[in-house]
């Protein structure tokens, strides 16, 4: 089993910048698949981006395309999504996740093929 702890959330302006991370452990960590999922009050959670055990191939929501980078260091066991253009539609919880997956290329983008979570943090943007 592997824990994941997210922080670096908080509150910024529109336009500004912020980068979350999400620290694992309890297991080998490149042997597990990364994916950053949100959910803002009153609407269902939703993919934003996920990257492969070698951090060689990446996908993200139309949302997240050209404002968010998902990136991931397995010598620190740990995975960071860097948000750049924030708008306030960005503001939600936030959630790291983790599929086990040894050295598959695949990477998904469903929450539903995700095994473990964190806790979220809070992401909240002012206009």
């Amino acid at each position: 089993q592997v824990q994941l702890v997210e922080s670096g959330g908080g509150l910024v302006q529109a336009g500004g910048s912020l980068r979350v991370s999400c620290d694992a452990s309890g297991r080998t960590f490149s042997n597990y698949l990364m994916g950053w999922f949100r959910q803002a009050p009153g609407k269902e959670r939703e993919f934003i981006a996920s990257i492969a055990w070698n951090g060689l191939t990446t996908r993200y929501a139309d949302s997240a395309k050209g404002r968010f980078t998902i990136s991931r260091d397995n010598a620190k066991n740990t995975v960071y999504l860097q948000m750049n253009s924030l708008k306030p539609e960005d503001t939600a919880v936030y959630y790291c996740a983790a599929k086990a997956s040894i050295r598959s290329a695949y990477v998904s983008v469903d929450q539903r093929d995700f095994n473990y979570w964190g806790q979220g943090i809070q992401v909240t943007v002012s206009s």
